[in-house]
């Protein structure tokens, strides 16, 4: 067995995303030495946008690279991760023209989305009119799905088999996705939809962003990292596929299950999970919201990545129930079963330079008024938080008390 020596840090949506897991991470890659870091994606794909704001105003909106790259540190996608060649082409040029060139390394089992799980994911979305999911259309979960067929599947170690990979698309074309969008209910496509499911062009641009993806990513089994590692989750624990409220859930599992054995293969001894909040709710795309706000509640409220778009419309807003976040960040904690390696858990509260000097939340049932540094201290005391990490501005420079010990 391998001696466990090392300690890492795990970040944690502990809602439905958008709570600040990129500004986290980019805080602790930083504290934690930069080029000395790996930061691991472990779950999700190019649907989550984590936005990292550097302290000399450089902005990105991470998608698939870790977000700690401002810093200098490496990106693994591990097997639970969903790759999108198209997506990352595009992130890799905008990274360029900041100026960064992150090291990306990828598991062999990790799935690759296809152009086919795109179209059928938005074709799906328009079909359902006004029950739509709030899928963000970039083939996540239909990805997915498709793997579960080992006849459809396509992993990124098999990419290198140019042959094969033609022949899949065919396969997939002409028997999947016909088969999948039956199954979805959908048996009237437009002439728009006939026409981009037939695209040549689209098929050939992949088959370049496959390429591309080669170029940029090295495909390699796990194994020990050198330095310090940042497990950097996506959406949160209300959108987990095994606790939300299906069908408004993510297809992969958002907090603690899926970095253990990533956690274990990498001889960690002691793993910080910190679970991110903002001081206020909020969520993209359908499902339930509770305690939901008809508009946004704090006139200081600023946010330039969720803006309103086709798939999960405008960003919604909730005051933040105590008692909801505790018990989603409870049921999480008892995934974690007997390790061979010991935890803490730590609280980090964002957008607090955005609610004034009041604050309201929900505990007990019972609508409370504080300020803003009181609701990150009840919140904190309730989950049994080692420490607090407190956001008052978009940059890591905004953190207060985020270096976490050596």
């Amino acid at each position: 067995m391998r001696k466990l020596t090392r300690s890492a840090v795990a970040v944690i949506g502990a809602a439905y995303g958008d709570e600040g897991k990129g500004l986290m991470t980019d805080a602790f890659a930083a504290d934690l030495g930069g080029t000395d870091v790996t930061v691991v994606r472990f779950n999700g794909g190019a649907q989550a946008g984590h936005t990292v704001i550097a302290p000399n105003g450089r902005g990105h909106v991470f998608h698939h690279v870790g977000s700690g790259s401002f810093t200098g540190a490496a990106t693994y996608l591990s097997r639970f991760f969903v790759a999108n060649p198209i997506v990352l082409h595009t992130e890799l040029a905008d990274l360029a023209r900041l100026g960064v060139q992150p090291k990306i390394t990828c598991d062999p089992e990790t799935p690759i989305t296809l152009p086919h799980d795109m179209m059928i994911n938005q074709i799906v979305e328009r079909a359902r009119g006004d029950a739509r999911h709030g899928s963000c259309g970039l083939g996540f979960g239909e990805t997915i799905e498709r793997g579960l067929n080992p006849e459809f599947a396509l992993l990124a170690s098999q990419l290198g088999d140019a042959a094969h990979v033609r022949e899949l698309l065919q396969r997939v074309a002409a028997s999947w996705v016909p088969l999948r969008l039956a199954r979805l209910g959908v048996t009237n496509l437009s002439a728009e939809d006939r026409a981009l499911l037939a695209s040549g062009t689209i098929m050939t641009q992949w088959l370049e962003d496959i390429a591309a993806f080669r170029d940029a990513v090295t495909i390699a089994q796990p194994k020990p990292m050198a330095g310090r590692v940042i497990f950097e989750g996506a959406q949160g624990l209300a959108l987990d596929q095994d606790r939300g409220a299906f069908p408004y859930v993510t297809r992969s599992n958002t907090g603690v299950k899926n970095k253990l054995p990533r956690a274990r293969a990498l001889g960690v001894a002691h793993l910080d999970i910190v679970y991110v909040t903002r001081a206020y709710t909020t969520r993209h795309g359908a499902g339930p919201l509770a305690h939901e706000l008809p508009a946004s509640p704090h006139a200081g409220i600023v946010d330039h990545t969720n803006v309103p778009n086709p798939w999960q419309g405008r960003l919604r807003f909730g005051t933040l129930d105590l008692d909801l976040l505790a018990r989603s960040i409870r049921d999480d904690l008892s995934d974690i079963g007997t390790l061979p390696f010991t935890t803490a858990q730590a609280l980090a509260m964002t957008c607090l330079d955005q609610v004034g000097t009041e604050v309201e939340y929900w505990q007990h049932q019972r609508l409370q008024v504080v300020r803003p540094g009181a609701l990150a201290a009840a919140a904190a005391r309730l989950i049994g938080a080692s420490g607090i990490f407190k956001s008052h501005g978009p940059s890591r420079a905004a953190i207060m008390r985020r270096t976490i010990e050596k």
